[in-house]
């Protein structure tokens, strides 16, 4: 095949997939857009995720009547003049693809006015071509509606997800720029139903309130700088104290000369600092901004504008880590100090372990069975799925516990390493499983009722797993706008983690889709309750919760398997041990 130009429809695009990934990117650009014109007053209208309708009005500038059509073309620019510009880019925009990109994968329609003209212009587009123009009466500043997102890109339109997805990523994108910009009034709202709303009152904490609530953003702990070293980098914003975090990454955000951005090395830099503070696998919520000659940092490096590089990375790296970690020593509580027995010494219970066992023997119940929220299973537990043939332990004889995560067994044919969080997870799934072949209610009710907002992204996944929700025992009806109220908890949960933030880790797993061997919603569910009802890798557990434990992990019909896929364990036989001491 020749070698040949592209037409100009085909390379439009193309060039539109590399910048118009989703309607997200599409609010992206324009807000971008629009705070770059000093818009004070932005409202955004989102229909269907946007796929139907994304509009953005604001108060900026305008465009002059003379460049409306210009606008349109690609790499054209009022943010650039030359190549030195380059060099020290101050606005969010300024690769000039943006209007292009989008209007050759809808349809168009911009009004806008510049403040120095009297009559405003319209002007409508449809796949790139412009199809009409006309003056029209409006007040200065600019109003872009994006109509039929991808269209005329069926390929690129089958692969997004649910509108409530799509708009959830959305508002993301919003209550990012509303943190970078809180002098700016950001609304948004999805099939005319108020989302967000940012008060532009310039207090980073008030956008903080908005986004987080008050209890959330209350706990934030604000990063100061000081005045003794001087810094060509500055760094502020809020972050989380070590007892208050996420199960994942999304809610570390980054600002760079105003400029959201992706960056793994800033995220390490933060999560070095929390080093030794966070349990494993789990996240601070972070607002970092950090501000820095423009000529330091190269925006100019992909598309969407999201990535950028440090002349100096060492310096910012550095910066970054310093006043996050002065910000958790000077104000977070201090953390609990644990002592590890060492080798010889018999562990003494600690108080709270005394007080438990005091409790429940005068209760009549074991204190085994109340530490491991074990209750006992059915005669035959319902096996995960037909056709597998069971595995069985043989018994095991319990040794001891390793840095306070793995239990030590003996068993006839050599010695067992056992997760003990991998293992209660186990045993918790085969115990649900049981209770509802049996009929045994799963929930528990709460003394009081408590209210959970949730955001667009949150809600889709309620209404998507709704029964199997309520199967597993989480009991929610709607309570106001953006918000559920949450009336009982899956019974392995109850007592064990604050209701709220139990639910809204399942509700991040879920989304997230991390139960790759769960055939059935109902079994993802399950899966992720019991995440949070196992017993937690760093707590000891007494010789007697770890025997229970085993026992019941002995009676389960996959015990080498959590519920996820991890393995439980790890076998060393006779044999090998009597190889690696060489012994005959």
């Amino acid at each position: 095949m020749p070698i040949r130009i592209l037409p100009p429809e085909v390379a439009s695009r193309i060039a539109a997939g590399e910048v118009v990934e989703r309607p997200a990117s599409v609010v992206k650009e324009l807000l971008e857009n629009a705070i770059d014109a000093g818009a004070r007053d932005i409202q955004i209208e989102v229909e269907e995720g946007g796929l139907r309708l994304i509009r953005v009005s604001d108060d900026g500038c305008g465009i002059p009547a003379g460049e409306v059509e210009l606008a349109f073309a690609r790499h054209a620019t009022s943010k650039l003049s030359d190549v030195e510009d380059l060099n020290r880019i101050v606005t969010l925009g300024f690769r000039g693809e943006a209007l292009a990109s989008i209007a050759a994968v809808s349809r168009v329609e911009m009004s806008t006015r510049s403040a120095d003209e009297e009559v405003g212009t319209q002007l409508s587009l449809e796949a790139g071509e412009i199809v009409r123009r006309r003056p029209v009466g409006r007040p200065p500043g600019t109003s872009i509606t994006v109509e039929n997102l991808f269209f005329n890109v069926p390929a690129r339109r089958k692969f997004l997800r649910s509108p409530l997805t799509e708009a959830g990523h959305i508002q993301e994108i919003v209550t990012y720029y509303a943190m970078a910009y809180p002098a700016r009034r950001i609304s948004l709202t999805h099939n005319g139903r108020p989302i967000f709303r940012s008060p532009g009152t310039g207090n980073l904490l008030d956008v903080l309130l908005e986004i987080h609530g008050p209890e959330t953003a209350g706990a934030l702990l604000p990063i100061q700088t000081t005045a003794e070293e001087p810094s060509p980098v500055m760094v502020s914003g809020y972050v989380s104290p070590p007892a208050l975090h996420r199960a994942d990454r999304r809610y570390m955000v980054f600002f760079v000369n105003g400029r959201w951005v992706r960056d793994k090395a800033l995220a390490y830099a933060v999560l070095q600092a929390y080093h030794t503070l966070l349990p494993a696998n789990r996240f601070p919520i972070t607002v970092v901004q950090i501000h820095l000659d423009p000529a330091e940092v190269d925006v100019n490096v992909h598309p969407t504008k999201t990535e950028v590089r440090f002349r100096a990375a060492g310096e910012v790296f550095r910066a970054v880590q310093r006043q996050v970690r002065a910000a958790l020593v000077q104000q977070a509580p201090a953390a609990p100090q644990f002592h590890v027995p060492g080798w010889g010494e018999r562990p003494s219970p600690s108080a709270e372990i005394v007080a438990r066992q005091q409790m429940l023997m005068s209760a009549g119940r074991s204190a085994v069975e109340h530490a491991l929220r074990l209750i006992p299973p059915a005669e035959e537990p319902a096996p995960e799925s037909a056709g597998t043939p069971p595995s069985r332990l043989p018994i095991l004889r319990v040794v001891g516990q390793v840095r306070q995560m793995y239990i030590i067994a003996e068993g006839p044919d050599g010695l067992y390493l056992i997760d003990q969080h991998a293992a209660h997870e186990r045993v918790l799934y085969e115990q649900m499983l049981s209770q509802a072949t049996a009929g045994v209610p799963l929930s528990q009710a709460l003394l009081e009722p408590q209210v959970v907002p949730v955001d667009l992204r949150q809600q889709d996944v309620i209404r998507t797993y709704d029964e199997e929700l309520r199967w597993a025992g989480f009991e929610l009806e709607p309570f106001g706008e953006g918000a559920f109220l949450l009336r009982a908890v899956p019974a392995v949960l109850a007592g064990r983690q604050d209701p709220r933030t139990a639910l809204y880790e399942v509700l991040e797993e879920l989304e997230r889709g991390e139960t790759p061997l769960a055939r059935r919603k109902d079994a993802a569910v399950m899966a992720a309750v019991c995440k949070r009802g196992a017993v937690k890798a760093g707590q000891t557990l007494s010789h007697e919760e770890m025997t229970e434990l085993v026992r019941r992990l002995e009676a389960t019909s996959s015990p080498q398997t959590c519920p996820h896929g991890r393995p439980t364990m790890i076998h060393l036989s006779a044999e090998a041990l009597a190889r690696q001491f060489l012994r005959s």
